[in-house]
C-alpha cells in the first residue's frame, strides 16, 4: 500500500468516525406506535437485512431513518464477517452499500442507494 492510498484510507475512516459519533449525540426521536401497531410495522419489514459498513456515511444515513421509523432490522457489517460481504457480492452483484436484501415471497431482490432503502422502509412502514 503506497503512503498516499493509507493516508486516504486513513482520513476517510476518521472522518467516518467523526460522523459516527455526530450521528450518536444527534439521534432522531423514533417514532411512537401503540404496541399493536409496532408489531404491524415490524413484520412488515421482517425479511430485510442492510449490508453496511459501520462508518460509511450513506450507512450511517440509513441506520438513522431506521432508527428514526423505529423498526429492527438485521445490521449486517462487510467489514466484520466475510460471509456478509461474499453475500452481497454473490447475490447484489456487487460490493457497494448500503445495500438492503429484501426477502419477500421466496424471492430475494437487492437495493442500493441510501435514499432509495429509506423511501421502501418509509412505505413498508407508513
Amino acid at each position: 500500500m503506497s503512503i498516499k492510498s493509507f493516508i486516504l484510507k486513513a482520513a476517510r475512516n476518521g472522518l467516518g468516525l467523526i460522523i459516527v459519533f455526530f450521528d450518536w449525540v444527534s439521534r432522531p426521536t423514533p417514532i411512537k406506535r401503540s404496541a399493536e401497531q409496532q408489531n404491524k410495522v415490524q413484520e412488515a419489514v421482517s425479511g430485510l437485512s442492510l449490508y453496511q459498513l459501520y462508518a460509511c456515511p450513506f450507512c450511517v444515513k440509513t441506520r438513522r431513518a431506521i432508527h428514526r421509523l423505529n423498526v429492527e432490522i438485521d445490521a449486517r457489517d462487510i467489514n466484520k464477517n466475510a460471509d456478509y460481504r461474499t453475500q452481497l457480492e454473490q447475490g447484489g452483484g456487487r460490493i457497494k452499500v448500503p445495500c438492503l436484501r429484501i426477502e419477500k415471497d421466496n424471492e430475494i431482490q437487492w437495493m442500493y442507494e441510501s435514499n432509495d432503502i429509506i423511501k421502501y422502509l418509509e412505505a413498508a412502514t407508513a
